[in-house]
């Protein structure tokens, strides 16, 4: 940044509130060498786990005659009531509006208990189902819900299936009318099959493919004999499937909600005794909160140490953030949790990178370039500026393969597997796009000949990706990341910022269609600043910590390489935003911008931290320098 623009700026509070942000950023740091945040609690998985839980107990009480016990159960549905909103339904945080789907499951849950202090919650969400629905009639219901989701089964029959397994929707087989069946002997076609016709699996819902639709062949049997009878054969090999990718910890993705269903599920059909519902339900106990309730994921320590450390780095004072003993845990850490070898339940080849350090994460195509940017960051590097580490440069060179190998024909890059970009779990998205640009363009120069070729063509894809889906007003949208007061529940001011980001890409520099749109992107973030001077989801979106830190760092990247007097004065008022949001780096209250499966909604502690690092040590570094 200019020595102008510090001058304009009333730099010394707002070193204040950076110091604050960095001291609050590295006391998160684990002697272990990785940063551990912490994910908001979710009624919705706090619903899907307290059913599964209670419906296994009477099971087992059933089959023992033992009483069983039930203090997880009791302690969610104290909490579920606790954290009701007004209306009587329930969001996906205890910060977000009512929707359906959690509310539902709510419902679900607390109609599993006759306890008379639940009484009122109970008709509060009848109230607000009745507003949202007209009736609760298990027809209204269960149409309600299909609706919601449209033509993506993955999460509409799970809810509906619990409530049928909870008797929401009545007795028998009526009470599985309106859910439609699942073909789970899909499962039992051999990978390498689906590899050779080019037809990727949904890898992430097949544990709930299984389980859910043995759960719905069981109660309700297909009248076509020729399926009924397929089925019949596909449940044992299917089953031998699901124990096969069960993770050690027992937790599915390291998700509560997966892991419900596929717990319930089982036991809804007779398999309570089976070991995937033992090791799901200790995974379930061995989660739960103090208070009673469950994250949708266990952590997100990975993806959390990549954004850890760019922050820290952003402005250049990495070394000064870090002590050496420090930068060699981070590193050590980073590098042992990349994959050796095929992913057993994605069947994803080795060198990629998961979200978490946990057995249930799969390797994915946001936190395989943060951690080759982590690797390149803190890498030992000769006079010359090469890393001197062969092991290294042959894991980046995994890593950076591996992102190759799964950029979609479109040039972009999707999360976890290649496909048509029909579902999420194969769609490109600009923001990982932009984040795999970025990983190749840090190794580059420490790569073998032919793969940097390879990478360079890859490059000129992904940026051609970018041009096309830059939106008519110049931002970009993101996958993985919303904002539930914009209209469209998107995110464009994260998704521009993290293109924007990527705009230093030496290959680019001779593109002029890429330097045009990245002009252009750039004209939006800063018109779309709020009147305050910071930035929410979308133009007129109420500002907040995390937002206002990612368009301050985006604009700040971009005014090292085009200054301008606009961008400088949007940076000003971003930078005084965030010093008086976080109290001068001293609060950091969290915003549910994060997006899961199926679109729900999380914070994380930390966000709000590291992109306040971010945008203020990039806007207040005084060094002209490429960052990254």
């Amino acid at each position: 940044m200019t020595a102008g623009l510090i001058g304009k700026m009333r730099e010394n509070p707002a070193r204040e509130a950076l110091n604050g942000a960095v001291r609050e950023l590295q006391s998160a740091l684990q002697p272990e060498g990785c940063w551990a945040g912490e994910l908001a609690s979710s009624a919705l998985a706090t619903a899907t786990a307290a059913c599964a839980l209670e419906l296994h107990r009477r099971a087992v009480v059933r089959r023992d005659g033992a009483p069983g016990r039930g203090e997880s159960f009791r302690a969610a549905l104290d909490w579920i009531a606790a954290h009701q909103n007004q209306d009587g339904g329930w969001g996906d945080t205890v910060d977000s509006p009512s929707n359906l789907s959690t509310t539902v499951l709510c419902w679900a849950a607390l109609g599993l208990s006759p306890s008379p202090r639940h009484a009122d919650c109970r008709r509060q969400v009848d109230a607000y189902l009745g507003r949202e629905l007209g009736d609760l009639k298990p027809a209204t219901v269960a149409r309600g819900v299909v609706a919601a989701y449209g033509d993506d089964k993955t999460f509409s029959v799970p809810i509906l299936t619990l409530c049928a397994l909870t008797g929401r929707f009545g007795e028998g087989r009526d009470a599985w009318e309106g859910i439609p069946p699942i073909p789970f002997e899909l499962a039992a076609i051999p990978h390498r099959w689906l590899r050779r016709l080019g037809l990727p699996m949904v890898s992430y819902a097949m544990p709930a493919l299984i389980a859910m639709g043995q759960v719905g062949h069981f109660h309700r049997p297909t009248v076509n004999p020729i399926t009924r009878i397929l089925r019949g054969l596909a449940r044992r090999r299917t089953l031998e499937i699901l124990t096969a990718i069960q993770p050690r910890s027992g937790g599915f993705l390291e998700a509560a909600p997966l892991t419900s269903f596929v717990v319930m599920s089982l036991v809804g059909c007779g398999q309570d005794r089976h070991p995937v519902v033992d090791r799901g339900v200790r995974f379930l106990l061995d989660t739960v909160r103090e208070d009673g309730s469950w994250p949708i994921d266990t952590n997100l320590n990975v993806w959390l140490t990549g954004l850890a450390v760019e922050a820290l780095a952003s402005g250049g004072r990495l070394s000064r953030h870090l002590p050496p003993a420090s930068r060699r845990r981070i590193l050590a850490w980073v590098k042992a949790r990349q994959y050796q070898g095929e992913h057993p339940y994605t069947r994803a080849p080795a060198g990629g990178w998961a979200w978490t350090e946990l057995s249930g994460g799969v390797p994915d195509g946001d936190d395989t370039p943060a951690a080759l940017l982590v690797l390149g960051r803190l890498a030992e590097r000769d006079s010359h500026g090469r890393v001197v580490d062969a092991d290294l440069c042959r894991r980046a060179a995994a890593g950076a393969a591996w992102l190759l190998g799964l950029q979609n024909r479109d040039g972009g890059l999707p999360t976890f597997c290649r496909g048509w970009g029909r579902m999420p779990f194969d769609r490109s998205s600009p923001d990982l796009t932009a984040h795999a640009l970025r990983a190749w363009d840090k190794w580059l120069e420490e790569l073998p000949a032919d793969l940097q070729r390879r990478l360079g063509h890859a490059a000129d894809r992904a940026r051609s990706y970018l041009v096309r889906t830059q939106r008519g007003d110049g931002a970009w949208t993101p996958l993985w990341f919303g904002n539930q007061a914009e209209p469209s529940l998107e995110n464009p001011v994260y998704g521009t910022a993290k293109v924007l980001l990527a705009g230093h890409v030496r290959s680019g520099d001779r593109d002029e269609l890429w330097q045009a749109a990245l002009r252009r992107g750039t004209a939006w973030l800063v018109s779309c600043r709020n009147g305050d001077g910071g930035w929410g989801g979308g133009p007129g979106v109420s500002s907040s910590i995390e937002e206002t830190g990612l368009a301050v760092e985006a604009l700040a990247a971009r005014h090292e390489i085009r200054p301008s007097v606009d961008i400088s004065g949007a940076i000003q008022h971003g930078v005084d935003w965030l010093r008086q949001a976080t109290r001068e780096g001293t609060s950091f209250p969290p915003t549910p911008i994060g997006l899961y499966f199926a679109r729900l909604w999380y914070w994380e502690r930390l966000y709000p931290v590291i992109f306040a690092v971010a945008g203020l040590e990039r806007a207040l570094s005084r060094k002209k320098q490429d960052i990254d």
